[in-house]
């Protein structure tokens, strides 16, 4: 059907015809999307985190302490088993409030090993705990947390230019500081290998690829 002469499409609310400009920044866009970093895969879970989260610099110790426990949960299992639990963490840990998971006893601990929502592994359960109590005295000899464990990349994103999947590393000397001094603070599950997984989840350095279309973004946005 064509429009009565005088009045256009848009007027009689009709779709207009895409041109050959729309169909190009359509193909762009959609072409940029497409370049990830090569372990987001395809899984709709992995691809929203790898979209808004990995990488954004975060400053709330609640939410520092979340991906603290995270990652020192997935030690031995891949990223998605622990995404695919993170709403059972969240229920089971008290929403990640440092102050209340301090607060566990032997006995909320021991049903936190009958959860099938989390991994029931004793050593992990009992150090998201005792992490959340050594958190605390971070918190009260330096402010916070986020003041603690930002002041190892000097208060500022360490941006990256990696151009292969197989180039970024699995540790730094930046991540082997952080562990030693959590450590030294009574933090468990916190070698350098999981405190550097933890400084790329939480922004501390951007690892996203250069041909990756969320490099130059998570730069210009923070996260609270």
């Amino acid at each position: 059907m064509q429009a009565p002469a005088g009045r256009n499409k848009a007027a009689l609310g009709l779709p207009r015809r895409l041109t050959a400009r729309d169909n190009r920044r359509r193909a762009v866009m959609t072409t940029k999307k497409d370049l990830r970093c090569d372990w987001a895969g395809s899984d709709p879970r992995m691809l929203a985190y790898h979209d808004q989260e990995w990488g954004v610099p975060l400053h709330d110790d609640r939410r520092l302490f979340e991906f603290l426990v995270l990652e020192g949960a997935q030690a031995g299992l891949s990223w998605q088993t622990i995404l695919n639990k993170r709403d059972g963490y969240r229920s089971a840990f008290a929403g990640f409030d440092p102050a209340r998971v301090a607060r566990f006893d032997r006995r909320r601990i021991g049903a936190l090993l009958t959860n099938p929502a989390i991994v029931r592994n004793r050593l992990k359960v009992e150090s998201a705990v005792s992490n959340a109590r050594a958190l605390l005295a971070v918190q009260k000899g330096f402010g916070s947390f986020d003041r603690f464990v930002w002041g190892f990349v000097e208060q500022t994103p360490k941006k990256n230019r990696w151009r292969r999947q197989r180039d970024v590393p699995a540790s730094t000397a930046e991540s082997d500081a952080l562990s030693k001094a959590l450590k030294q603070r009574g933090f468990r599950f916190v070698g350098s290998t999981i405190c550097y997984a933890f400084m790329q989840a939480t922004g501390l350095v951007n690892d996203h690829l250069v041909g990756c279309y969320r490099h130059d973004a998570v730069g210009r946005r923070h996260a609270a």
